[in-house]
């Protein structure tokens, strides 16, 4: 393969998310609509470092995908604003190279797109009920401040003066 070449992944490569939150049903992304480039990685392999392609760059595009389409619009929307920042030139690029394998690269390229989705079309979490703190709670706080300041002017040098 020459290195930086575009290679789309085998038809049954298709890349599944599980359900969890936002995304109760799941989301099953074609294999088609993923490019995966290789190129060769820095880092350790020793002499085979420059002969295999072994880096993984996976380019997915959200907003083509009949997958995210497929969605309901509230999740639909959520997932595309929260990778808007992510996205270069409409696409979102995930890079691989920790392992020496090609392999092992694909499968965490393809991890780490699964997390970032799964990510992104989480629903946001319940807001927070500010509360009073209780009359007991202030009151310890109060009294432990009094017992620190008892205890620093006791360490105090008497002045006769």
């Amino acid at each position: 393969m020459i290195a930086g070449q575009g290679t789309r992944p085998q038809p049954g490569a298709a890349l599944t998310v599980p359900p969890g939150p936002g995304l109760p049903r799941g989301l099953v992304i074609d294999a088609g609509e993923l490019v995966e480039r290789f190129s060769r990685a820095s880092g350790p392999g020793g002499q085979g470092v420059n002969t295999t392609d072994s880096r993984v760059e996976l380019d997915f595009d959200p907003s083509t995908s009949r997958a995210v389409a497929a969605l309901p619009e509230a999740t639909r929307d959520r997932l595309l604003n929260r990778l808007a920042a992510q996205l270069v030139g409409g696409r979102l690029l995930v890079v691989a190279s920790e392992h020496r394998s090609q392999r092992q690269n694909r499968v965490a390229a393809r991890h780490r797109l699964t997390a970032i989705l799964r990510e992104a079309a989480a629903p946001d979490p319940p807001t927070r009920r500010p509360t009073r703190p209780t009359l007991g709670s202030q009151r310890r706080r109060v009294d432990s401040k009094k017992r620190r300041g008892q205890l620093k002017t006791s360490r105090r040098t008497v002045d006769d003066g």
